[in-house]
């Protein structure tokens, strides 16, 4: 059941080691990205890196609001 619930937290590890480390400290650190430094240093990293992913276009929230039924 716990490992049910870490399993997606190790899938994005294994898939982005550097990236989410440093997310990881930056959220333990408390670090703003809106501060000068880490907004310059994202902003170098994203024009160095730009290229989109179809899963952000594509994971649900690009649709608005949706509509669901419980029974």
């Amino acid at each position: 059941m716990f490992i049910d619930e870490l399993t997606p937290i190790f899938k994005q590890f294994t898939s982005h080691p550097l990236s989410f480390t440093s997310g990881f400290f930056s959220g333990l650190l408390r670090l703003n990205l809106a501060d000068d430094p880490v907004k310059s240093w994202l902003d170098q990293q994203r024009d160095s890196n730009n290229h989109t992913t179809s899963t952000d276009a594509h994971n649900g929230k690009a649709g608005g609001p949706q509509q669901i039924s419980i029974d």
